[in-house]
């Protein structure tokens, strides 16, 4: 009696966002045309996540578990591993350029490797965690944009690394979170290399590019240039703050104040607006006497722009401590949660004096729910998984240096116990 054959493996990669509002949870299988094919998503509110810093273990560990059983039973599959989006703040970029003397021969693999040696031991992260060590394009003989330098001749031949680091606490508060949950890490990925991934093309990274990232907590400005990130900078402010605004100016609860938000908000004024009137639920809603407040549009819309004035102002300020200004760069993209807000786009680009366009992640597959702005980041960390780029920046190491695969039952049990 002969025996079926072993099922195949399957590659398939998974990825984890951990933001201010939502985590979310993405398996997907790769393709032979170099595609995802989506296989399950999951999204569970961010409980125990401030600013991007994980400010509660228990409670993200248990809302990042429900995520990501909600995309395996979505799947029909299991993982072990995941590549997790840092969003926090603190995050740092350099560009570190290094060169060696060939003498005129040919290049080879030999010395491609010791270039990338050299540039790996010329880092130094500042006491910072280092989360990515990119090489950019070669450069031979003062010739850039060289993809490809193995086998041609020259005398010199030089790289540029782009490094991007954070502080170490709450890398690894986020790693011991993730593993707490009984999943292995495969790598922590800065949100913006992801977000980057997702939303940008290859042109506009090329040709240079300002992402801005709205999130609830946190606005990540990034400048790409070269097919690089070149410069970052953190803002500790994000769509929360528009809610928290609106919560604390009309009297009602933040989940209502991000309801309208939502529903009735915009960063444009339009005539209509001083007659449009929206009913909200009062803070203490519920109590005899207590009436649902009337409010019109256009007061709604007066404290968004209000908190926008402030964050344009900021991002205005980032991008030129970036460099991002005159000629270089006409472009802006707005991705994340924030940028879902009505008409934010023509408010940035009447407000940054650019071209602005919303950055919504281009993967075929994705479920409708999943395919805004907010989940640029998340679809980003799928295809960084997928991908073969070279990062020289050796796995993220919890302490002790245990991964920690292989954990679905205790995962399966630990699950159980915080339902019953």
């Amino acid at each position: 009696m002969r025996r079926a054959p072993p099922p195949p493996v399957r590659n398939l990669v998974a990825a984890l966002d951990v933001g201010s509002s939502k985590i979310s949870a993405m398996i997907a299988e790769p393709q032979e045309d170099g595609q995802l094919r989506i296989l399950g998503t999951g999204q569970r509110e961010s409980r125990g996540v401030k600013r991007g810093y994980i400010a509660d273990m228990e409670r993200s560990e248990i809302a990042i578990r429900e995520a990501v059983e909600q995309a395996e039973r979505i799947a029909g599959t299991n993982i072990d591993q995941v590549f997790v989006g840092f969003s926090a703040g603190g995050l740092v970029s350099d560009v570190a350029g290094v060169e060696v003397n060939i003498g005129g021969r040919r290049i080879s693999r030999e010395d491609i490797d010791a270039l990338l040696a050299t540039g790996k031991d010329s880092i130094d992260p500042e006491g910072r965690m280092i989360l990515h060590a990119m090489p950019a394009l070669y450069t031979i003989d003062g010739v850039n944009g060289v993809k490809k330098p193995r086998g041609l001749h020259a005398d010199k031949l030089a790289v540029d690394i782009h490094v991007i680091a954070a502080d170490a606490s709450p890398v690894k508060n986020l790693d011991l979170c993730v593993r707490s949950a009984h999943l292995g890490v495969e790598a922590i990925v800065a949100s913006p290399v992801a977000a980057g991934k997702a939303c940008l093309s290859e042109e506009e990274r090329e040709l240079g590019v300002a992402l801005v990232e709205l999130g609830a907590g946190v606005t990540n400005v990034s400048v790409f240039a070269g097919g690089m990130l070149v410069g970052l900078k953190s803002l500790p402010f994000g769509g929360c703050d528009i809610t928290d605004d609106i919560a604390s100016a009309f009297g009602t609860r933040r989940a209502e104040a991000e309801r309208i938000k939502c529903f009735y908000g915009s960063a444009m004024m339009s005539p209509r607006d001083n007659h449009d009137m929206i009913e909200l639920a009062p803070i203490a809603g519920g109590q005899e006497g207590m009436e649902s407040a009337r409010i019109t549009r256009a007061q709604l819309v007066s404290v968004i722009r209000q908190r926008l004035e402030h964050l344009t102002a900021l991002i205005e300020d980032a991008l030129k401590q970036l460099g991002f200004a005159g000629p270089f760069g006409r472009q802006i993209v707005l991705t994340g949660g924030g940028a879902e807000l009505k008409a934010i786009a023509d408010y940035a680009q009447g407000v940054l004096g650019r071209a602005v366009r919303v950055g919504r992640p281009s993967m075929p597959g994705l479920p409708e729910a999943h395919s805004g702005p907010a989940f640029s980041t998340l679809a980003g960390l799928a295809q960084f998984a997928a991908s073969d780029e070279l990062d020289l920046r050796v796995g993220f190491a919890a302490p002790g240096g245990e991964r920690s695969g292989g954990n679905t039952l205790q995962r399966l049990i630990a699950l159980f116990r915080t339902q019953y």
